[in-house]
């Protein structure tokens, strides 16, 4: 885990997962990107990790994006694939009939002793079509997917006096026109590889995907 995450602070996010418990915080959701050969032999503990803290743990399919410059399509664990290994560990595992909310991105269910995980499965399964979700960086930039080349800027509207009203019509403006279709496009493409190698990203660093909050 932490040559994962390249920090020897994983003890710190521990900490801070108890503490937001702690705190009175509801419904806390842990994220776990799932990589073949690389942490999907820790499929079953990070579920029993959660339900030890009494937190949802969403897996993630493993994405073509940012700074996945060495993805590839045997790397990804699919959600057949992690429901099958759930289930024989831990039983039948019943979707939720919210799961089914084409506007949600992950799909959950519920295990027999009543623990509910989730799989987001954006790679194999995407949900474009129904996609409410947009991000804004520490800059002012917003991204209406995380596949998008471009940006809104809204920093240089901000700092020219435009009022809420009219930043709010930029973004209703982008949203109401945009077409985005990422991982749609991306999931039918030939020979499938890496979004963008690591010079790109280096030109643009709005690429990466800790920039965009992803």
């Amino acid at each position: 885990m932490i040559a994962f995450a390249r920090s020897a602070r994983h003890h710190e996010v521990l900490e801070g997962i108890r503490a937001a418990r702690a705190a009175g915080f509801g419904g806390l959701k842990l994220n776990s990107v799932v990589i073949r050969g690389y942490n999907d032999d820790e499929l079953i503990d990070l579920l029993e990790f959660a339900r030890g803290e009494r937190v949802e743990l969403r897996y993630i399919e493993y994405m073509d994006v940012g700074g996945a410059t060495a993805w590839s399509r045997d790397q990804v664990v699919t959600r057949e694939e992690m429901l099958e290994l759930i289930g024989q560990r831990f039983g039948e595992t019943v979707p939720l009939p919210e799961g089914a909310d084409p506007r949600a991105p992950a799909s959950r269910y519920r295990l027999p002793d009543g623990t509910v995980f989730g799989i987001i499965a954006s790679t194999t399964a995407p949900f474009c079509r129904d996609c409410d979700r947009a991000r804004l960086t520490a800059d002012g930039t917003l991204f209406l997917c995380l596949y998008a080349r471009e940006g809104l800027d809204l920093r240089e509207p901000l700092r020219s006096g435009a009022s809420d009203d009219e930043i709010a019509g930029l973004i209703r403006g982008a949203w109401r026109g945009r077409d985005d279709r990422g991982a749609e496009q991306r999931l039918v493409q030939v020979g499938r590889g890496a979004l963008y190698p690591v010079e790109t990203l280096r030109v643009d660093p709005h690429r990466e995907m800790h920039v965009r909050g992803g």
